[in-house]
């Protein structure tokens, strides 16, 4: 367990850093008050709930320490990436748009919005990350861990709560940074999380027993009576 604690710590300050660079060098500035909250907000998430799961839920913790697998599904395997890289360059788009550029005027009450929505979609992430010990960063059919249908807690409601939480994420970031254009090209990363919604559920339709009748009973994947 202690090389993987080690892990998180030097993932973290990769991605800290990258993060940070697609943040500030594009807005040409390090007095970004907006985007320091930001990194805290995120990061601050990021290593409590890995500390949450490496003490409660150490076999999701390591799951999710690895960025990749071998029996990941083929097209997971180009997606995955194309999703992360996506998410700088709209980190990137959000800096230009806000401070470099001033494209968008977004008011500070608003902004405090933003950062309450990006909360709220913590707290679901994390009630996602409570409810379901088979939360991989990629998609795959974990045999070796036991691999079950979860349908309590969020899933109760969506298929999808992690993507759902992702959604508010978008949202709530882009006004937090103060960006309505960042809002617009989120919107365009959801439809590609969205793509991968549909195939990751044939994978698992297919594959993992009684995930076919669990669509049935649970009928929307990310937005309660919408889809």
């Amino acid at each position: 367990m202690q090389i993987y604690i080690k892990s998180l710590l030097f993932q973290s300050l990769g991605f800290f850093g990258i993060f940070a660079l697609a943040l500030f060098l594009p807005a040409g500035t390090i007095t970004w008050l907006a985007g320091w909250i930001f990194l805290v907000l995120f990061f601050g998430f990021f290593v409590a709930t890995n500390l949450w799961l490496a003490r409660y839920n150490p076999g999701l913790f390591q799951e999710r320490m690895r960025l990749s697998r071998p029996d990941q599904q083929g097209w997971d395997k180009l997606l995955y990436p194309l999703l992360l890289i996506f998410s700088l360059v709209w980190l990137m788009f959000m800096s230009l748009d806000a401070i470099r550029f001033h494209w968008s005027s977004v008011p500070t009450w608003l902004q405090i919005v933003g950062a309450i929505i990006l909360l709220s979609s913590f707290y679901l992430l994390f009630l996602t990350f409570q409810e379901n010990s088979y939360l991989s960063t990629v998609v795959r059919i974990q045999t070796e861990r036991g691999h079950a249908v979860v349908s309590t807690g969020p899933y109760h409601y969506v298929r999808h709560p992690m993507y759902a939480a992702i959604f508010i994420f978008v949202i709530g970031t882009a006004l937090l940074l103060g960006s309505w254009y960042g809002v617009l090209v989120g919107l365009i990363f959801m439809i590609v999380l969205a793509r991968r919604a549909v195939l990751e559920e044939r994978t698992l339709q297919k594959e993992l027993q009684g995930y076919a009748d669990y669509m049935t009973q649970v009928k929307y994947r990310l937005i309660p009576f919408i889809w």
